[in-house]
C-alpha cells in the first residue's frame, strides 16, 4: 500500500472515530431529555390532577364574589360621597 493511501485510510478511520462519538454524545444527551420530559410529564400531571381537586369543591366561589362586588360598590358609594363633600366630584 502506498504511503498516500495509507494516509487516507488512516484519516477516514480517524474521522468515522469522531463521527460515532459525536452520534453517541448525541443519543446520550437526547436519551437524557427524553428521560426529563417523562419526569415533568409526571409532574404536570400530578399539579393537574390536584388543581382539579381543588376547584372541584369550589361552590363558594360565586358568593365569594357576590360579596366582593357588593363591597366594591359600597366602596364606590363612599367614595362619590367624599367627593362631594370636599367638591371634587359634581353631581
Amino acid at each position: 500500500m502506498a504511503g498516500y493511501d495509507r494516509t487516507a485510510w488512516l484519516r477516514a478511520i480517524a474521522a468515522g472515530f469522531v463521527v460515532d462519538a459525536a452520534v453517541a454524545g448525541m443519543l446520550s444527551l437526547l436519551v437524557y431529555q427524553v428521560k426529563q420530559i417523562d419526569e415533568r410529564v409526571v409532574d404536570v400531571r400530578e399539579t393537574l390532577r390536584a388543581a382539579a381537586a381543588n376547584t372541584a369543591e369550589a361552590a363558594l366561589i360565586p358568593q365569594v364574589a357576590d360579596g366582593i362586588d357588593a363591597v366594591l360598590a359600597e366602596g364606590l358609594q363612599h367614595h362619590l360621597f367624599l367627593g362631594r363633600v370636599l367638591g371634587k366630584v359634581q353631581s
